[in-house]
C-alpha cells in the first residue's frame, strides 16, 4: 500500500469516526435523531468514503502543484 493511499484511508477513518462521535454526542445532549443506529452508521460510512476520496484527490493535486 502506498503512503498516499494509506493517508487517504486514515483521513477517511477520521472523518467517519468524527461524524459518529458528533452524532452520539447530539443524542446524549439534545435528544433523538430522525435516523436510527443503522442509519447513523450508514451515514458515517458515507462520510468516510467521501472523505477518503476527497483527501486522495486533494493530496494528488497538491503533490502535482509542488512539482511545478
Amino acid at each position: 500500500m502506498t503512503p498516499r493511499r494509506k493517508s487517504a484511508l486514515l483521513w477517511g477513518a477520521i472523518g467517519a469516526l468524527s461524524f459518529l462521535v458528533l452524532a452520539q454526542g447530539y443524542v446524549l445532549l439534545v435528544g433523538r435523531l430522525p435516523v436510527g443506529f443503522l442509519g447513523r452508521l450508514g451515514v458515517g460510512l458515507l462520510v468516510g468514503a467521501v472523505t477518503t476520496g476527497l483527501s486522495a484527490v486533494t493530496e494528488r493535486r497538491l503533490a502535482a502543484k509542488e512539482q511545478r
